[in-house]
């Protein structure tokens, strides 16, 4: 019997490593363990979920500012709780939504040109959750409609 190998046409293909000025560095992303991207990018901006003292945060930051973070630089931070969930609005390149353990989603509205002082008062608070928020998304195409959920920890029944 006679066996067939097929060739790769990747074999010959080759990843390489970004500069240093080109990456993000020295950024302490959240250390909770939560099924999330931890990030959220837009077309201006790029949102990271940061381990914070005392409450919730994220980090703003323009596409074009790389290399190094300063720990003091800006943060969104008005949760109680750690936040869990961050989403862009596909219509308005300044707002972000974000969910949190708090049992609030909060909608902030980012400065034109970024942050240059910290953040603490969102445009609305959203309340009503009995559990943590761990899921906020944008409607891809109706303006203003945002959904926010809780993760369900269900058990299994049997009768």
């Amino acid at each position: 019997m006679r066996r067939v190998v097929r060739q790769s046409k990747f074999r010959h293909v080759f990843g390489q490593a970004v500069k240093n000025d080109q990456c993000y560095d020295d950024i302490r992303v959240s250390r909770v363990t939560w099924d999330s991207s931890f990030c959220a990018v837009n077309p201006r901006f790029v949102a990271i979920i940061i381990e914070a003292s005392g409450g919730g945060a994220f980090l703003v930051l323009p596409l074009h500012k790389t290399g190094r973070i300063d720990k003091s630089y800006p943060t969104v931070c008005g949760h109680t709780g750690p936040v869990l969930d961050i989403d862009w609005c596909p219509h308005n390149d300044q707002v972000i939504a974000s969910g949190s353990e708090d049992c609030t989603v909060m909608v902030w509205q980012i400065p034109e040109n970024g942050l240059t002082l910290s953040l603490t008062e969102p445009v609305v608070i959203l309340e009503g959750h009995s559990k943590r928020v761990g899921i906020v998304a944008w409607h891809p195409t109706a303006r203003n409609v945002l959904l926010s959920a809780e993760k369900y920890a269900g058990t299994n029944c049997s009768s």
